[in-house]
């Protein structure tokens, strides 16, 4: 048994002041006003313990991608983000050809059953057109209910999550499916109505995908899937808080809108989380990062020529289409919590209304008989330990 004491301990009925009994892989209770005084336990100085932060749309970092289907790569991957605090992670495909998502599918399904990730999400590749985004779009199709069926299959239970604009032609009936298996079903780079969104969320559709971005803006007279999305009661809404994505006020306001409950933070991260600014690709897209932004390189695509500067070098140009982040899920709470979102809310918005979202009902929370996934933050909310099923992280 580990007595983590002295702490300020934000849990699903609010912050405790005191301490955390884990037991094995498991919290056994919160214990108000508990000190290490005599118990053995280990004083935390006053720090923060949170859940452990739950990503559900994370394409990579520290140099690893998950697009690829390397194992390797993907444990790298996992294992950046775990030193950011994030003890969930499902790793998100990009569209791809079928063959290739099959592949990778089939790949990264043994680290599901390993517990390295928590499933597999595909963003695409039924997506719009018009809104694909960083996405590429020589590999958009429509739902095809035969793939699908087999793509699931490939990942014998891994894939937890799909990406679907509900516009297309057969993806009601695609959610319906998805649905009925068991896989959570998100909205997102769609070109939908409000409408058209209300039937993907009637067919089954229980997430909207980083809600704002790649989806037709609001307007007051075409409400689109936005407001939608951001008015569903059963949909928990995917907020990226990176400052670029979103304006601050623009999260607050999403955030008021839905609550804690239905709002997620995610980082939507590619393989340049933590690294420096530079050549990344994604999907078999150049993409150039520059002041920490990610977006697609001009020409868009690594079997395109690069344009050259009166040097006659190559030109590093990053003028396209936002391709993800390189945000950290601990800098995604503190800018919540900066943007004027109490911490307790960020709190469930980075971790049990994620893990909810995705049916993990033994984590997510610092309470009794949950898995011991929890992060220890200083006053300025910086990662100072995490501990993921009662063992902590190198």
């Amino acid at each position: 048994m580990t007595l983590l004491c002295n702490a300020k301990i934000v849990t699903p009925d609010g912050i405790v002041d005191g301490s955390v009994e884990v037991t094995g892989d498991r919290i056994g209770a919160v214990l108000p006003g508990a000190t290490a005084d005599g118990s053995g336990g280990e004083d935390l100085g006053g720090a923060w313990v949170l859940p452990g932060f739950v990503d559900i749309h994370v394409h990579g970092g520290g140099g690893a991608t998950y697009t690829t289907g390397d194992p390797e790569q993907a444990r790298q991957a996992a294992a950046f983000h775990l030193s950011h605090g994030t003890t969930t992670s499902l790793a998100s495909l990009v569209t791809a050809p079928p063959a290739l998502l099959h592949d990778t599918t089939a790949a990264l399904a043994p680290l599901v059953a390993e517990d390295v990730i928590a499933g597999i999400h595909y963003e695409g590749p039924y997506l719009s057109q018009a809104r694909c985004g960083a996405q590429n779009p020589a590999h958009l199709r429509d739902p095809d209910l035969g793939e699908l069926a087999t793509l699931l299959d490939a990942g014998g239970g891994a894939v937890r999550m799909v990406t679907i604009a509900p516009e297309l032609p057969g993806a009601l009936a695609a959610i319906e499916h998805l649905a009925g298996r068991g896989v959570t079903v998100a909205l997102g780079h769609t070109d939908a109505t409000y409408q058209q969104t209300l039937d993907g969320v009637a067919a089954g559709a229980t997430v909207g995908t980083h809600v704002f971005n790649g989806m037709r803006p609001p307007h007051h007279r075409e409400p689109g899937p936005v407001y939608a999305l951001l008015g569903a009661p059963g949909v928990v809404c995917e907020l990226i808080a990176d400052g670029t994505h979103l304006h601050d006020g623009t999260l607050r306001f999403a955030a008021g809108v839905t609550g804690p409950g239905r709002a997620a933070l995610i980082t939507d991260a590619i393989s340049a989380a933590g690294m420096t600014d530079g050549e990344y690709e994604l999907g078999g897209q150049l993409v150039t990062v520059a002041d920490g932004v990610a977006r697609l390189t001009e020409g868009g695509s690594t079997n395109l020529p690069r344009p050259l500067d009166d040097a006659g070098k190559q030109r590093v140009v990053s003028e396209g289409s936002i391709a993800g982040s390189t945000l950290t899920m601990d800098a995604a709470l503190r800018r919540a919590v900066a943007a004027g979102i109490p911490i307790a809310d960020a709190a469930a918005m980075a971790a049990s209304t994620p893990a909810r979202a995705l049916g993990l009902t033994d984590r997510g929370a610092v309470a009794g008989g949950l898995r011991a996934d929890l992060v220890v933050l200083d006053e300025e909310l910086s990662v100072r330990r995490v501990m993921r099923a009662g063992e902590w992280a190198a």
